[in-house]
């Protein structure tokens, strides 16, 4: 199996192991383990990918252990997705309804008490909680011996906290409208860098038993590629294509999502009328497209992606991983900055 199958292996296994646990409880949690299922059944596994290669790259050996270890991020990326869901309240994550609309849809079915929208946004809450809690145990119980995991810990522990900094970082830039292009990159740093690239990176290094100085030069590679990733992401949620992401097109317009791109619209002056407006048609959407590009903010973004691409590369090939780490993470490089979903 290829690491991505592997990785769905350990989660999966873990899966069954925590529903069976949960006894009699399982049954009546049936809908949010599913949906949790779901969740971590797709992406493109980049995280686990770092976190594994980082420590191959080291000198760690292959196993079951260290793929489970690598494999815990998913739930907290799963975490990460279903809050950012409800905060944005978007309709969908990758071609299917997010969490909160899926659990908002069952109240409906069943004719319930109450208002259906507040119980699909608790149950997400709760799924979510889930998904952070149930990450920290899968990396207790990976397999790899405790000293080993103890080393990883602070890495892996900062991740978690900065994600939700950058959460908090991302709510305020919406809710104080227009930003510069500092703080917007302030913002993907934290909600996106540090526990995309850089966090699992440093995370598989320390687990590895790598120094305070080769996590350093880890970072010069993973914050670059980090970034990037994120410029990307940027890009594709105004110009993406819907069949390929799996969100409407120009859903971050509709929620006013203060990316770099926009900041760099903005300092540029060009007209953003539309920009957080919930009803905002295809026509107006087409329309930002058009200024954004017109204005120069595409390109620069582009240009942006294109120069922390070549510095991370660059700092990758001074960095003395192991053949074939150099060249996973090389590939990993390219396929989260050229990606199309």
């Amino acid at each position: 199996m290829d690491l991505g199958e592997r990785v769905h292996a350990a989660l999966t296994g873990f899966l069954d192991e925590q529903t069976a646990a949960l006894g009699d409880v399982a049954e009546d949690l049936a809908p949010v383990l599913r949906e949790l299922r779901a969740l971590v059944s797709g992406g493109k596994r980049l995280r686990p990918a770092f976190c594994y290669w980082a420590w191959r790259g080291l000198g760690g050996d292959d196993s079951d252990a260290i793929v489970a270890a690598a494999s815990s991020l998913e739930l907290l990326q799963a975490c990460a997705l279903v809050h950012d869901d409800v905060m944005d309240r978007s309709d969908t994550r990758r071609g299917r309804p997010s969490a909160h609309r899926v659990f908002e849809a069952v109240h409906r079915a069943a004719g319930w008490a109450g208002d259906p929208e507040v119980f699909g946004t608790g149950v997400a809450v709760l799924l979510g909680d889930l998904a952070l809690s149930w990450c920290d145990e899968l990396l207790t119980r990976c397999g790899l011996p405790d000293a080993v995991v103890d080393r990883g810990r602070p890495a892996f522990d900062r991740m978690r906290s900065e994600v939700i900094a950058g959460q908090y970082l991302d709510l305020v830039g919406s809710a104080r409208g227009a930003g510069s292009v500092a703080a917007a990159l302030r913002v993907i740093t934290y909600k996106t860098v540090r526990y995309t690239v850089e966090g699992p990176l440093q995370f598989g290094a320390g687990m590895a038993g790598a120094d305070h100085v080769v996590a350093q030069a880890l970072s010069g590679y993973g914050v670059p590629i980090g970034e990037a990733f994120q410029l990307r992401d940027d890009l594709l949620g105004v110009f993406g294509d819907p069949s390929v992401t799996g969100k409407p097109a120009g859903d971050d317009l509709r929620e006013g999502k203060r990316s770099v791109l926009l900041a760099i619209a903005a300092e540029r002056g060009a007209d953003l009328t539309g920009v957080g407006d919930s009803a905002l048609s295809c026509a107006g959407v087409d329309r930002l497209r058009t200024v954004l590009a017109a204005c120069g903010a595409v390109a620069q973004i582009e240009s942006m992606i294109a120069a922390r691409t070549d510095a991370a590369l660059a700092a990758l090939d001074a960095l003395g991983l192991t053949p074939d780490a150099t060249q996973a993470l090389r590939d990993l490089a390219v396929a989260s900055t050229t990606r199309e979903a």
